[in-house]
């Protein structure tokens, strides 16, 4: 598990992180119009945001959580470009395979398969997801929305991440079956649950995820359950 970290879970897929160096990282920021968000956070502030991409249920607060902490907000070049139009300060636009460091972390950008464009309906290239390393050397990774693809091995190889953030809730994303095998190619043992209960239509649960990594043999993986504005 990362040391001396804390994950919140603020609905879907926006998270809080706390490093061991007390940066504060907020990922996909959508807050007030979020129906899983708690309210005590609406006000949310950030050292570093992360945008994984340009759809309204990931980006919506995220230009208004960069100007309350004047944070660095890192995204997909056409996505940071957007943002800073929208008053976020010290964006940093990259695109797939960089890494930028910000904060005393190390932030590496990687390959997502979903779609991607701003509020507006313009396109904004690729989704993504994210490689955090921590003050203390460990990473999570952020799978963003996306199916399970061979490449997750590939990731797992070169970052052995402590724990991976996964989208669970399915017809967007994958859901618990491609999950678990998102979870075998990882090779993490620690898996919190995204973009999942926000919604009718997301039928994936953590329980059907723990299931289906039974059936693979997984049964060492620890998935931990969390409710919105709950903390690991």
């Amino acid at each position: 598990m990362p040391e001396n970290t804390t994950i919140t879970w603020l609905g879907h897929a926006t998270w809080h992180i706390k490093t061991p160096g007390g940066v504060d990282v907020v990922v996909d920021p959508w807050l007030s119009t979020n129906p899983t968000c708690p309210e005590s956070a609406y006000e949310t502030s950030a050292d570093v945001v992360l945008v994984t991409h340009g759809h309204g249920d990931h980006i919506a607060d995220a230009a208004d959580v960069a100007k309350r902490g004047n944070a660095t907000t890192i995204a997909q070049y056409e996505i940071a470009g957007w943002l800073g139009e929208q008053g976020a300060p010290n964006t940093i636009g990259m695109n797939t395979g960089g890494t930028v460091e910000t904060n005393g972390l190390k932030v590496t950008m990687t390959q997502a398969f979903h779609s991607s464009s701003l509020p507006d309906g313009a396109a904004c290239g690729d989704p993504v997801g994210y490689v955090i390393e921590l003050e203390s050397g460990q990473r999570i990774y952020i799978a963003g929305d996306t199916g399970v693809f061979g490449d997750m091995a590939l990731i797992g190889e070169l970052y052995q991440p402590v724990i991976a953030i996964l989208p669970i809730g399915d017809l967007f994303t994958m859901g618990p079956f491609q999950a678990a095998h998102a979870t075998r190619l990882l090779g993490v043992k620690h898996v919190l649950c995204s973009h999942w209960g926000t919604f009718d239509a997301l039928t994936g649960t953590p329980a059907k995820l723990k299931d289906e990594l039974a059936q693979l043999g997984l049964g060492d993986v620890t998935v931990h359950e969390l409710a919105p504005g709950e903390s690991l």
